[in-house]
């Protein structure tokens, strides 16, 4: 669980990024998850941009990446999501 302030100054940072991983019509794949591995141990702080039309579809697989690669969700707009993993470095 982040501090209130923490997450506060990384949604500020999280407004100047671009998505990073973009997440394809196949779904949250094997591949795609790969990727979301190697940005979160290079960058921290992601963008990702889901492909999800149904919004509990969308809440589902924000709900599985953060599962699965133990990050915090920072924000989801729309299409769009924003997660946190500190880098153990």
């Amino acid at each position: 669980m982040l501090n209130p302030t923490l997450e506060r100054n990384l949604k500020i940072k999280a407004q100047q990024l671009k998505p990073t991983v973009q997440m394809g019509a196949k779904g949250l794949t094997p591949a795609v998850h790969k990727e979301i591995e190697v940005a979160l141990t290079a960058h921290e702080l992601i963008k990702i941009k889901l492909s999800a039309a149904e919004k509990t579809e969308r809440a589902a697989h924000i709900q599985c990446i953060c599962d699965e690669h133990m990050a915090a969700k920072i924000s989801a707009i729309g299409h769009t999501v924003v997660i946190y993993r500190a880098n153990p470095k």
